[in-house]
């Protein structure tokens, strides 16, 4: 409900409230110091605590695996999309738990992040090679504010281990800037900027598109006595925005997709929020359409009320390879002025962030 009402009537800032993945986030901050447990839960006790669920996009009923247990299957995919719903405890914790076991058993799987962008990528070789400090990389490389507690444990693992950590990200100031005057602004990019993000679009119709066009358009005119006088279809500003959300995926699509060309035999476990490869659509989508033959799973985050039974239903066991349960966090809103508050607060830092490079 609290996702729908924030867009609600706030098309030209959907571009920027989907650069935070429109998962949603909540408040809480991650702290991925917890051992991920050797048995799986037979419910969830609190906020750090997951469920993996074997459900094969929902070719077989839900099962649940132990982290060793999904690994083991796991291993055997050339890509693996870990979904997070961004700051949520028990999401990054799967996370860094699956990743250590997937490359504990496939050695030779790199990291790749929503959360680092292409122009930094330098940086992050640079941190890799003992070159520079955590600080500075963190200062230069834009690192997000939970980066500490969320994503430094998963890149110190890689960084130990000699393994690659790919920056896959589009620019969020490119993401703007095609938000405001559309996918044509990529032409308009220099030479030298051109690279940081994808060499083609995909911007076409299907579920994809549906889906994001429905977020956009959040629970639509809530009762307004004039929506059956508006347009049919999306308006320019929501395919801008739509566009906007394309520049992303199929960035991260290509930054993946490049790296494993110039890598025979390497895997990969790319972190992003869960919009992005929910239902092996968005940045998964856009991988194997790229690499039809590469074999791709998805780990999809599931909100589940703490302490209740763990439960996929058909529709949720069609959104991965595998289910991760997560315990659902507290509400973000709870009165209409806290969003329009929000609302205000992101047109107002939109205001102020407009294209340019």
């Amino acid at each position: 409900m609290t996702r729908s009402l924030v867009t609600l009537g706030t098309l030209g800032l959907t571009a920027t409230l989907l650069s935070a993945c429109v998962a949603a986030s909540g408040s809480h901050t991650a702290a991925p110091a917890k051992a991920a447990a050797a048995v799986a839960p037979a419910k969830l006790g609190d906020l750090t605590d997951f469920a993996l669920m074997y459900t094969d996009g929902g070719k077989r009923a839900a099962k649940q695996m132990s982290v060793a247990e999904a690994a083991d299957i796991l291993k055997d995919f050339d890509v693996i999309f870990i979904g997070e719903q961004h700051r949520h405890p028990g999401n990054h914790i799967a996370q860094m738990a699956l990743y250590r076991a997937i490359q504990e058993r496939a050695p030779n799987t790199g990291l790749s992040l929503e959360h680092f962008e292409r122009d930094v990528q330098g940086v992050i070789d640079d941190y890799l090679a003992g070159k520079i400090g955590e600080t500075p990389m963190r200062d230069k490389a834009r690192a997000w504010d939970n980066y500490p507690v969320s994503y430094r444990p998963m890149v110190e693992y890689a960084k130990e281990r000699g393994l690659p950590v790919i920056a896959a990200e589009v620019p969020g100031s490119v993401v703007r800037c095609v938000g405001e005057r559309g996918p044509e602004f990529l032409d308009t990019m220099k030479p030298e900027q051109r690279g940081w993000a994808a060499a083609k679009l995909n911007i076409t119709d299907g579920a994809y598109k549906d889906k994001f066009l429905k977020f956009a358009a959040g629970d639509g005119s809530h009762g307004e006595d004039g929506a059956k006088d508006k347009p049919k279809g999306p308006g320019a500003a929501a395919l801008r925005a739509y566009a906007a959300q394309v520049a992303r995926d199929d960035t991260m699509a290509e930054s993946i997709y490049l790296h494993l060309q110039k890598n025979p035999g390497r895997k990969m476990v790319h972190l992003n929020g869960s919009f992005h490869s929910e239902s092996f659509l968005g940045t998964a989508e856009r991988l194997q359409m790229r690499d039809p033959k590469l074999k791709i799973a998805v780990v999809n985050p599931i909100n589940v009320k703490t302490g209740a039974a763990l439960v996929v239903s058909a529709d949720a066991a069609k959104t991965g390879t595998f289910v991760l349960l997560i315990a659902e966090g507290p509400e973000s809103y709870i009165s209409m002025d806290e969003i329009k508050a929000s609302v205000a607060k992101q047109m107002d830092f939109r205001a102020k962030n407009k294209c340019e490079l």
